[in-house]
């Protein structure tokens, strides 16, 4: 499926191929970390359709469990998630897109968790909290 999206002041734009199949929630405590929230919800964008304009800051994490380093983009200005890689030369690059920038997110429904031994215990039961249609005044 073809994807487009942006950061929320729109200074890093991105376009290319996604599989709503492949869309994922990561408990993990470095997404936690990485999102102030209890999860991340990305999808996979393979290297060869993935575009971008604008110039996200990288920032190299070495991931806990693994020890893998992944680069982490956001944008400069306002600060929203972009995207994940591995690095590496010689390999294709694929790119973890965080599905909150995407137009798209209403089709991006997750497929999978990973790293559930890492969810905060709350997470599984969200549907028992009190719901809001807009913002709540306590």
């Amino acid at each position: 499926m073809r994807i487009d999206g942006a950061c929320t002041c729109g200074a890093i734009k991105i376009e290319g191929e996604a599989d709503p199949e492949k869309t994922q929630i990561c408990h993990c405590t470095d997404c936690q970390t990485g999102t102030a929230s209890a999860f991340r919800v990305s999808v996979p964008v393979s290297g060869a359709t993935f575009k971008m304009t604008g110039e996200p800051t990288r920032y190299l994490k070495t991931t806990a469990e693994s020890g893998t380093p992944r680069v982490q983009a956001f944008c400069p200005r306002c600060g929203s998630p972009i995207y994940s890689t591995t690095q590496g030369e010689g390999v294709q690059p694929s790119y973890t897109v965080r599905v909150g920038i995407l137009r798209q997110r209403d089709q991006f429904i997750p497929r999978r968790q990973a790293w559930f031994r890492s969810a905060r215990p709350w997470v599984t039961d969200i549907g028992a909290i009190p719901k809001f249609e807009r913002q709540s005044s306590n």
